[in-house]
């Protein structure tokens, strides 16, 4: 079994595009997430204990790249309504009111997403349903470094380890 090497970074939950729990304009039968689970599944991602939704947390002024995540699906043809679409998931914990939640960086690559882009401070996760958290609460979300990178975007110099956020 691979050796995680967790990074733990405090964020702040913000609205999304209401797209992934829906129903939404975009997708007015389903939120996105409840329709794709299936397909994971398939591909060999069980994400039934996931609620139907992510978590948007902003880790502003640090942004994200995923660099070697767990799963990547490629051209997942989810629904008519839109192309097919390339899916990176990475392990995560959430932290939230004493708590902790495991789940997963839900990443949709841009470069085949069609609409509803993210800002790159801002991470995507599925995680268990989590009561009582709400838009603006704070939370600590802990990172694989072999698969996620943090830096700042006005440096050159990508920093691993929690000194680089203390």
């Amino acid at each position: 079994m691979k050796e995680r090497r967790w990074i733990t970074i405090t964020g702040r939950l913000r609205k999304g595009y209401r797209v992934a729990s829906g129903p939404s304009r975009a997708y007015p039968e389903y939120g996105s997430i409840e329709k794709q689970k299936p397909f994971f599944k398939k591909l060999g991602l069980n994400l039934d204990r996931m609620f139907n939704g992510t978590l948007n947390i902003s880790i502003a002024p640090y942004e994200f790249e995923m660099k070697n995540p767990a799963f990547k699906f490629q051209r997942v043809k989810w629904t008519e309504l839109t192309n097919a679409e390339t899916f990176s998931f990475s392990p995560c914990k959430v932290k939230f009111d004493g708590k902790v939640y495991s789940g997963w960086v839900y990443y949709p690559d841009p470069r085949t997403k069609r609409d509803h882009f993210q800002s790159p401070s801002t991470v995507e996760v599925l995680a268990p349903y989590i009561a009582g958290i709400k838009y603006r609460d704070k939370v600590e979300l802990s990172l694989d470094l072999g698969e996620i990178e943090i830096f700042h975007p006005n440096s050159r110099r990508r920093r691993q380890g929690r000194a680089f956020f203390d």
